[in-house]
């Protein structure tokens, strides 16, 4: 072994130990909420960059985000496979790679990386049994900064297992938004369940007006309402504010608010929150509810499982 081999290998233990703590990025996710269609999975063949690239759902892009102090593209400039015993958790059929590489882009995050990073990851296995060879490759990066190791170099905790997607510029232009909405100081705050619902009659047969209030994590209002009037469809809205709008709109498809309500309400509304003590009126609650549900579709997720509540 040549004297700079052996001063890599030595820098490389080093930072493996650093790195250490670090394994929470790579372990195993919290329990998927049953509203969740897709879920995280360990098959090698459907955790290489490029599949996870391409299997991300837009609420997957979300929660990586949300996850993540840092969106970083990157270009893998060396990396290296720990041994087994340095790789404590390590699924059968992947490898755990430290990975030293140069920033691209911050396209997300308020600290300073600088021009150098390193950092833990699980790849799958190729069919030969080998680490798969990812020099010179972009990368996309959800990620915490944990530190500094030597040199300088940003030490990063990757936000999960599927954290490392491969780069390009079409799911770059999908995270961008998702960010852009993340950051809007009138973002729409994160839904924790419901806190009451009433539905009330109308003066004319098939007219009834529903609430829905919501809970959330900061304990900003939101509110649901479904209006039914006679001979038209059901209209429903969300209100993020203390003024419940009659007129307020439905989400549109694949937005924060959008997700902020299909990937986190439960699948029917709870018995203990719905006031009414009339059996029709606590129906028509439970049913304006689902009918909301049914409206915004199902919370697909294909390479993350749901944030623990």
């Amino acid at each position: 072994m040549t004297r700079v081999n052996e001063m890599f290998t030595h820098k490389i233990m080093r930072l493996a130990a650093l790195l250490a703590a670090l394994a929470v990025g790579v372990a195993s996710p919290p329990a998927v909420r049953a509203q969740n269609v897709g879920e995280t999975t360990r098959s090698a063949a459907l955790a290489t960059p490029d599949a996870l690239a391409g299997r991300a759902t837009f609420a997957d892009l979300v929660t990586l985000a949300e996850r993540s102090g840092l969106v970083v593209r990157v270009q893998i400039r060396r990396q290296v496979t720990l041994e087994p015993e340095r790789a404590p958790g390590l699924d059968a059929g992947f490898a755990r790679l430290y990975v030293e590489a140069d920033t691209l882009a911050l396209i997300a995050g308020g600290s300073t990386i600088g021009e150098s990073l390193v950092y833990l990851v699980d790849v799958p296995l190729t069919p030969k049994g080998k680490a798969p060879k990812l020099k010179n490759r972009e990368m996309l990066l959800f990620a915490n900064l944990s530190g500094r190791g030597p040199g300088g170099a940003a030490q990063l905790q990757l936000a999960g297992p599927s954290a490392q997607l491969a780069y390009s510029p079409a799911l770059e232009q999908r995270i961008r938004p998702i960010l852009t909405s993340l950051f809007a100081p009138d973002k729409p705050p994160v839904i924790t369940g419901i806190r009451d619902a009433l539905a009330v009659p109308g003066s004319l047969v098939g007219e009834s007006e529903t609430q829905i209030f919501l809970a959330t994590q900061d304990r900003s209002p939101a509110s649901l309402t479904v209006l039914r009037r006679p001979g038209q469809p059901p209209a429903w809205g969300v209100s993020w504010g203390e003024i419940i709008d009659s007129s307020a709109r439905a989400p549109e498809f694949e937005t924060l608010r959008w997700y902020r309500l299909a990937c986190a309400l439960p699948e029917s509304l709870p018995s203990s929150a719905n006031l009414a003590r009339d059996p029709a009126a606590r129906q028509l609650a439970a049913s304006d509810y689902a009918y909301v549900i049914n409206a915004l579709g199902p919370c697909a997720r294909a390479i993350t499982r749901a944030p623990a509540r």
